[in-house]
């Protein structure tokens, strides 16, 4: 696999990127599920790139208390708490987890609901799947994707990111059936670090792109 430098001018061009080191699943009608609302834009080009279909995974991860962008764990949109073991040496509470678990699930409900009246989710059993992030730090929220996706059978499961540390690398091998990732830099502080442009992505344009993105290539499962 090939290895860039951990810079990137933005989101879109480590998109690019990543497309290149994806060329084995061209043609091969992957579903790309990027993770709202950063993978969005990424997302969009790597489906365009590889002619497949493009959707969301919708999972939030829970913050630290005191520094909620550290990830300590994460909600998918089954409502299953996955948490990584730094929460046990934190002391972090039971109480708080199912608070904060709860307060992220209603996150996704809201955004499903925003979501579906103009992109309905796509069954990925049986299909490629591609999981897109634009990087990793702890890997709560990309791993509790991987294994909401694994539960749902897809024939491969993938996930490409532009950059994360190379213990959070270590713990997600296990979770997929293949890492696509440009980069793997030590020391590592926070994702946005390696973007020149690391804007936020506003709902306006999460909502654009679902809007403007074409209906699966193929029906869906009965």
């Amino acid at each position: 696999m090939t290895t860039y430098p951990p810079n990137y001018a933005s989101r879109e061009a480590a998109a690019e990127l990543l497309a290149r080191s994806l060329t084995a699943y061209d043609g091969k009608d992957p579903l790309v599920l990027a993770i709202p609302r950063g993978a969005l834009p990424m997302g969009r080009i790597i489906a365009n790139a590889l002619h497949g279909d493009l959707d969301v995974v919708l999972v939030r991860k829970i913050g630290a208390p005191g520094n909620p962008e550290y990830a300590v764990g994460a909600v998918d949109e089954s409502g299953r708490i996955w948490m990584d073991p730094i929460a046990g040496r934190l002391g972090i509470g039971e109480q708080y987890i199912r608070d904060e678990a709860t307060r992220q699930l209603e996150v996704i409900k809201a955004r499903r609901a925003q979501y579906t009246p103009i992109h309905p989710a796509i069954d990925p059993r049986g299909r490629i799947v591609i999981v897109v992030d634009d990087g990793v730090a702890t890997g709560a929220t990309l791993g509790a994707a991987l294994r909401l996706l694994r539960q749902q059978r897809p024939a491969r499961l993938i996930a490409a990111f532009a950059v994360a540390p190379p213990d959070t690398i270590a713990r997600l091998h296990p979770l997929a059936d293949d890492l696509v990732y440009l980069s793997a830099p030590e020391p590592f502080h926070a994702v946005g670090e390696f973007f020149t442009d690391f804007r936020e992505v506003k709902d306006e344009e999460v909502l654009e792109i679902l809007r403007n993105t074409p209906p699966p290539q193929k029906p869906p499962h009965p």
